[in-house]
Parts: C-alpha cells; structure tokens; sequence
C-alpha cells in the first residue's frame, strides 16, 4: 500500500509543479502531494508494526535502511511541494 501512496504522492507533486508553472492555481495539488506524502509515511508504519505483531525480525532488520530513504523522500517531497509557494514570493518582493 505505502508503495501505491507513495507514486500518488510523486504524481500529484509533479502535477503541483506543473500548475505552478502554467500559472494555474497550484494549491489543492500541493495540499494533495502533502497528504499523500503523510498517508505514505502513515502506511509504512502500519507496515512495521505488522512485522513488529508478527515477530519477524529478519524483515525489521531492514527497517534502518528504508528509515533513511523516508526521510530523504519526505524532505524531497515537503521542499518540491513548498517551492511554488517560496518561488511566488520571490517574484512578489
């Protein structure tokens, strides 16, 4: 499930990104691309906490790698769906 949040996330931030550039209102992609970006994160600690229920400590040894990819992708995630916001208010100063 995580996986199928996550690209919606991808999608709908590039979808953000997108409007921005046409000059269309972006707001409901970006608050979208934010929501799923969350709904990922929240589906992927379901996922660890199945495994934690389940004992199943070989798939838990994984868990400080995919730690680390969440961060960066959720830092990613946050800065491309912000960006249309902090680019507007360059142009308006």
């Amino acid at each position: 499930m995580w996986v199928i949040l996550g690209a919606i996330a991808i999608v709908v931030t590039f979808i953000n990104l997108y409007m921005y550039a046409a000059g269309k209102d972006y707001k409901l992609a970006m608050a979208l691309g934010l929501s799923f970006t969350a709904l990922t994160l929240c589906a992927e600690y379901s996922l660890v906490s199945e495994w934690v229920k389940r004992e199943d400590w070989s798939a838990l040894g994984e868990v400080p790698n995919f730690e680390r990819v969440l961060w960066f992708l959720t830092i990613v995630s946050i800065l491309l769906n912000i960006a249309p916001i902090l680019l507007e208010r360059k142009v308006k100063k």
